[in-house]
């Protein structure tokens, strides 16, 4: 006789795959490269902050939640008006970007939760670059000290977001854009400078020529000196008659007379 099965087996059977199915979507999560995901428990610890799951399958209760964090970088551009060390409105573009440090989201959550970008990244961006363009003028930002506020901004917003566990990549200053007048004043004083600046490079270097010359004519002036001081009679005699031995000694056809020339050194007649 074959065994048949108990109803009340069947029935639990039954159920549990029908509540395996109800329930499958609460259940089972897929985390793609670059997520990470928090747990949320209500009935016991509730939000589990150290347990961060990593990418791929994650099988939770069914009464649990998962939180799914993207925390591949992240880019956020924005465009607001600042006021200088002098109150004048100036316009800058910034580029900020980020991610969650992966292993703080839960920290991260429990804090600002999932809408953190607009919670904490954009409201500390904003706060940082406003406080630092008031410590410069409009000129020191437009041109002369921009690479140092860029800078300053970066390094102020990297340490507050990082106690808030997020990570700054990167921060950049795309624009600066002021009032039309005051830009062409700006840019007329600069042009002025450079020009000023040019000028003041030509001159320092005819100085520097008219200076080198000076010593090489003093150099010129006393090697005459010394030589003009050295060269006694007796000196320049001995020099014609060595002058002339060589002469002598060339091949070419001459007539030389010994102690006829001038100062009685050897004169040279003639020759091919």
């Amino acid at each position: 006789m074959k065994n048949k099965v108990s109803p009340i087996i069947l029935g639990l059977f039954i159920g549990a795959a029908v509540l395996l199915i109800v329930f499958s979507s609460r259940m089972f999560h897929i985390l793609q490269p670059g997520e990470r995901g928090v747990i949320f428990k209500p009935y016991t610890i509730g939000l589990d902050v150290d347990n961060i799951k990593l990418p791929g399958l994650v099988v939770i209760a069914p009464w649990n939640q998962i939180i799914t964090y993207k925390v591949k970088e992240q880019t956020k551009e924005e465009t607001m008006d600042v006021l200088d060390k002098n109150s004048m409105s100036i316009n800058m573009d910034i580029t900020v970007r980020f991610n969650p440090i992966y292993n703080r989201i839960g920290q991260l959550h429990q804090k600002f939760g999932v809408d953190y970008i607009n919670v904490l990244v954009i409201p500390e961006v904003r706060s940082v670059v406003r406080s630092i363009t008031g410590r410069y003028t409009a000129e020191e930002l437009f041109s002369t000290k921009r690479k140092e506020v860029e800078d300053l901004i970066e390094l102020e917003t990297s340490q507050v977001l990082k106690d808030n566990n997020i990570e700054l990549r990167a921060l950049l200053i795309r624009s600066i854009t002021l009032p039309a007048q005051i830009k062409a004043a700006i840019e007329s004083k600069l042009q002025q400078e450079q020009e000023a600046l040019a000028y003041q490079f030509k001159l320092d270097k005819e100085r520097s020529e008219a200076e080198r010359r000076k010593i090489e004519a003093e150099g010129i002036a006393n090697y005459n000196h010394i030589i003009n001081a050295s060269l006694t009679p007796n000196i320049i005699k001995q020099k014609g008659i060595d002058a002339t031995l060589k002469l002598a000694e060339s091949p070419n056809a001459k007539v030389v007379v010994v102690g006829s020339g001038k100062d009685g050194l050897p004169l040279i007649l003639g020759s091919n």
